[in-house]
Order: C-alpha cells, then sequence, then structure tokens
C-alpha cells in the first residue's frame, strides 16, 4: 500500500516512520514548501540511527526501513491510496493544501489529517469528498494511540479501513465523534493551561510545578515539560479552538501562553520553552524559565 504523509515537520516525520516500520508500506513523504528534500531525509532517518546505534535494530532493517522512504513534493501524493495531511493546526491552511491534494490525487484515494482539535466536518464541507481524521501523538513512531475522528459526512467504510489500517502498523485505534479537541486534548491541553497559570501567578517555580505532578500524579513527564514537547503554538492554537468552538470561559487561552508564543519560544522545536534544550532536544540542566516570585 502506497501512504503519502504530507507535511514534514515532527509529527510527519514520526508518522512515515510508523509507516515505514511496518510490513507492506510504501511511503511518500511529502514536503510542502517543495525544497530542503535532503535535509529531510537526514531528518527522517536521524531517530532509526539511534535505533541502531543502540543495537534495538540491525543494520538490514536499518536499510529496510529507510528504503521504503521518499522524499518528494505534494506531486509525489498522486499514485498513493491513503494520504495523511500532517501540516500546521490552522484549517485554513489545511483546507488549501487538502484542496490540492483532492486535484493530485484519484478518487479512491483516502484523504485524512491529523489534526489535533479542528472539525472534520467544516475541513470535509469545504473539499468534494468527505475526509476522516487520523490523530498521531508524539512521538508518533512510540506512541500506541490513534484517534480516529469521522465528520457528519465519513462513511462507515472509510472508518474501517482507517481501523484496520491503524491496527496494521501495530497501533490502537480509538474513534471519538467529533468535538473540539476530540478526547486526549481535551483533557490534556486545559491541564497544561491552568499548569501555565498556576506558573504565571507565581505559585510555584517551573520545575516545581513539573515534579509535583510526576510525584504526586505519577505522570512521566510535568505538564509544562511534555507542552515543550508538544509545542506550545500546538497548545495555543487547540486552547483557541476549544474556546471559540465552546465560548466556555475555562477554555480561555493562559496569558503567559500567548506571550511566549508570540516571543517564538514555542519549546524543544525552537530551542526554549519552559526549558531550554541542545541541538538534540535534550533539556539543558538548570535551564528552567524563571517567570515571578515563589513563596518560600
Amino acid at each position: 500500500m502506497k501512504i503519502a504523509v504530507v507535511g514534514s515537520g515532527i509529527m510527519g516525520l514520526g508518522i512515515a516512520q510508523a509507516f515505514a516500520q511496518a510490513k507492506g508500506y510504501e511511503v511518500k513523504l511529502c514536503v510542502v514548501s517543495g525544497k530542503g528534500f535532503e535535509e529531510k531525509y537526514m531528518k527522517f532517518q536521524k531517530p532509526i540511527k539511534k535505533l541502531l546505534e543502540k543495537g534495538k535494530i540491525s543494520e538490514e532493517r536499518f536499510e529496510e526501513i529507510v528504503s521504503k522512504v521518499e522524499v518528494t513534493d505534494i506531486n509525489g501524493a498522486a499514485d498513493c491510496d491513503l494520504i495523511i495531511e500532517s501540516a500546521i493546526e490552522d484549517i485554513e491552511a489545511k483546507i488549501t493544501l487538502l484542496q490540492k491534494l483532492e486535484e493530485i490525487c484519484s478518487e479512491e484515494a483516502i484523504l485524512t489529517s491529523n489534526t489535533s482539535s479542528l472539525s472534520i466536518t467544516e475541513i470535509s464541507s469545504a473539499l468534494k469528498r468527505p475526509i476522516i481524521g487520523m490523530h498521531f501523538f508524539n512521538p508518533a513512531a512510540v506512541m500506541k494511540l490513534v484517534e480516529v475522528i469521522p465528520g457528519l459526512t465519513t462513511s462507515e467504510d472509510t472508518v474501517k479501513k482507517i481501523k484496520d489500517i491503524v491496527c496494521d502498523i501495530d497501533k490502537v485505534p480509538v474513534v471519538v465523534m467529533e468535538g473540539p479537541g476530540f478526547v486526549v486534548n481535551r483533557l490534556l491541553i486545559p491541564m497544561i493551561n491552568e499548569a501555565i497559570i498556576i506558573a504565571e501567578e507565581g505559585l510555584a517555580t517551573v520545575e516545581g510545578i513539573d515534579m509535583a505532578m510526576q510525584l504526586g500524579a505519577n505522570h512521566r513527564m510535568g505538564p509544562l515539560a511534555l507542552a515543550d514537547l508538544i509545542g506550545l503554538d500546538v497548545c495555543y492554537a487547540i486552547m483557541e479552538v476549544m474556546f471559540h468552538e465552546t465560548l466556555d470561559s475555562k477554555y480561555r487561552p493562559a496569558r503567559l501562553l500567548k506571550k511566549m508564543v508570540r516571543a517564538k519560544r514555542l519549546g524543544q522545536k525552537t530551542g526554549k520553552g519552559f526549558y531550554e534544550y541542545d541541538g538534540n532536544g535534550r533539556k539543558i540542566e538548570g535551564s528552567a524559565m524563571v517567570i515571578g516570585p515563589v513563596a518560600q
């Protein structure tokens, strides 16, 4: 089966890896800008090389995985059976890109979006065919869950096909009826937003908030470090969608979150968020952001 992953950011690279590691899939990694193909291919290979260096895969397996991926522009999706759009979390940008893909791809191809919060029904209404949501989680090659989100016009047959594909790549599909934030982000992102408000109020340090949730709630990662991993721009976009869709004040983005997005302090992707990171995305010790006074 031929898969096109359209969008070569962190999520697109991870989704491409997930399919390349499974049996029976050829992957086109489509760079929306139409340039920097060699650079993207090197980025795609980087986490797989780490598996090789740690002895988790053989040299033969490494070559097998990387050989299944071709980096191209969006025209590479033309002969693919499944197209997964993984562009920025902006509905107009996604619609524009999916409209282009709709013209390029065959009528039999399934169009999907890796949106983390946007309306599948609204996106579908701007197209000639209905799409379906396939929401992967970061890191996509590792995380088991894929939220499968049908819109109002998505067929049951399409839902079944996507569920089967998700299982085939050794992940777990959970069908989610359309709603702002779906399931995971509806619960997770407001928690992160509240952690940012707590930091803004100076109730505890950034490190203190993260440690409290790790030790007190048994979370593997604190909410502010997790925000850095997800990307503060993504967290902000999801909060904005949930707030505007529900008009419920509990989903209003934290002011500090908005400021950090404006400052391009987006987390691991920019090297600075609530913490600072080296070139390999590792947290620099003692680099936690100092926001305000904390009572001792």
